[in-house]
């Protein structure tokens, strides 16, 4: 069956099963169509669209239906999304995401990239365990076919165009947070493949450095192909991984890439520039915070570094 097939029947069946949607492909009016920086202060965990309530949204929420698994950790699976065509997103962007039957609303980065979308015409999403219930959905309910509806939103993205200055990137992640920044990378590959066919007439990224933190080797989503798009710019691309509870020994491919304990000041400073340098973090808020006054004591200007906060 054809998506655009496929997606006209998700929409008729979604908006039956889930009349809180409201009006899908259409413009979404009122407050929730508005968008925010999330509020550190309260001690009550807001759910994702209070937390996002004045943040950038789209107006339009689009039918979608789940059209394969994967499971790339043994808490995280990754689902891939065929969506409506006119559904648009720029790397680093996340959607609300409406389950039918589940009142609540979830709120989950792409991990894929625009490219991705333009040529198959699906989205990727990676959710971790949880006992909230649209992750919860994700694990113990969904299936290859279930049909869901998305809008998408978010202040967080890395969208050149060609005729902007080359910056260098600085991409920071902890845990589920790399989902995002994997997607700015997957799009940033794909600006200098770009580039290179175009003959140097597309956006050329300076360069682009990752450092991505989690418990275990096992728990470092995306790992091999991150490896592999740092082998394919080798003169553009370099990545670190640093594991703070790793117990088994790593493999030998990781072993190059890996680093035991946290992220520290001395491997920020190698790839700080304060005239080229962009960093985006994502990654839980304690996090963020310490890894953002580190880089602006490494005088990186603080309107240079972007940030995306996950409970």
């Amino acid at each position: 069956m054809r998506i655009s097939c496929l997606l006209s029947a998700t929409a008729r069946t979604f908006s039956l099963l889930c009349p809180a949607a409201g009006l899908l492909c259409c413009r979404l009016l009122g407050p929730s169509s508005v968008v925010s920086r999330r509020n550190m202060s309260s001690k009550r965990q807001m759910d994702h669209l209070e937390r996002t309530s004045n943040n950038y949204r789209q107006n339009t929420l689009y039918p979608a239906q789940v059209c394969g698994i994967i499971n790339e950790s043994e808490t995280v699976k990754r689902l891939r999304i065929a969506v409506h065509p006119n559904f648009t997103f720029k790397a680093g962007q996340w959607v609300d995401f409406f389950i039918p039957d589940v009142e609540k609303v979830g709120g989950f980065s792409m991990c894929s990239s625009p490219g991705l979308l333009q040529r198959e015409g699906v989205v990727e999403l990676a959710v971790k365990y949880a006992k909230h219930p649209p992750a919860h959905w994700v694990h113990t309910t969904c299936t290859v076919g279930s049909r869901v509806a998305m809008r998408v939103g978010g202040e967080f993205f890395f969208d050149p165009s060609p005729c902007e200055p080359s910056v260098d990137l600085l991409l920071v992640a902890g845990g589920v947070g790399i989902n995002p920044l994997y997607s700015i990378m997957l799009h940033t590959a794909d600006l200098l493949r770009l580039n290179r066919a175009s003959g140097g007439r597309d956006y050329n990224i300076g360069s682009a450095h990752l450092c991505y933190s989690a418990k275990n080797t096992e728990e470092l989503l995306f790992k091999n192909s991150i490896i592999e798009v740092c082998q394919e710019f080798p003169d553009k691309f370099s990545c670190d991984f640093h594991v703070t509870q790793q117990s088994t020994d790593v493999d030998l491919q990781l072993l190059p890439f890996v680093n035991h304990g946290r992220l520290t000041e001395e491997v920020l400073r190698k790839h700080v520039d304060p005239q080229r340098t962009l960093c985006y973090l994502c990654g839980p808020p304690p996090m963020i915070e310490s890894i953002s006054k580190t880089l602006m004591d490494l005088s990186l200007p603080k309107d240079r570094i972007f940030f995306e906060k996950w409970w």
